[in-house]
C-alpha cells in the first residue's frame, strides 16, 4: 500500500509534538545574551585592572573557551544546550565544544591517534579552510606589495 504525500504529513504531524518555538527563541536569546554579558564584565574588568583593550579581549576569549572546554569535559554542556538550543552556540563557545567534545570522547585511543586525530573531526575542514584562506590570503598581498 502506497501512501500520498498528504497521508504522510497527517501522520507526521500527529505522532510529533508540537514545537513552542517562541519559548525555545526566548532561551536562546537569555543564554546567548548572558554568555555575552558575561565575556562584557571580563573584557570590563580586564581593563579596569590595567590591561589594553586587546590583551582583554584576548583574556575573555580564553575564558570563555576554558569554561566550554570544562563544561564539555564534565559533560555539562550538552545538558545545558539541550534546554538553551542556540544560544549556546554563541561563536566562541559553541566552536571550543565542536572541537573538544570529539577529541575528549575519543582521549582512550591515545593522545596520536584518539586525542590528536579526533579533535578536528568537526572542527577540522573549518580550521583548514580558514588557514588555506589566511596563506593565499597573505601570499596575495605580499605579491602586491613587491611593486
Amino acid at each position: 500500500m502506497k501512501m500520498t504525500k498528504r497521508e504522510y504529513q497527517m501522520m507526521s504531524k500527529k505522532a510529533s509534538p508540537p514545537s513552542p518555538v517562541l519559548r525555545d527563541c526566548v532561551k536562546a536569546f537569555l543564554v546567548g545574551g548572558l554568555i555575552c554579558a558575561v565575556g562584557q564584565v571580563i573584557v570590563s574588568l580586564a581593563v579596569q585592572n590595567g590591561l589594553t583593550m586587546k590583551e582583554a579581549r584576548t583574556l575573555c576569549c580564553i575564558a570563555l573557551i576554558g569554561a566550554s572546554v570544562l563544561l564539555t569535559a564534565l559533560d555539562l554542556y550538552d545538558a545545558i544546550a539541550k534546554h538553551a538550543g542556540a544560544g549556546m552556540l554563541v561563536p566562541i563557545t559553541g566552536f571550543a565544544n565542536a572541537v573538544s567534545s570529539p577529541a575528549i570522547e575519543f582521549k582512550s585511543e591515545g593522545f596520536v591517534l584518539g586525542l590528536g586525530a579526533k579533535m578536528f573531526t568537526i572542527a577540522g575542514p573549518v580550521i583548514v579552510y580558514g588557514t588555506v584562506a589566511s596563506v593565499v590570503y597573505g601570499v596575495i598581498y605580499w605579491i602586491t606589495t613587491l611593486f
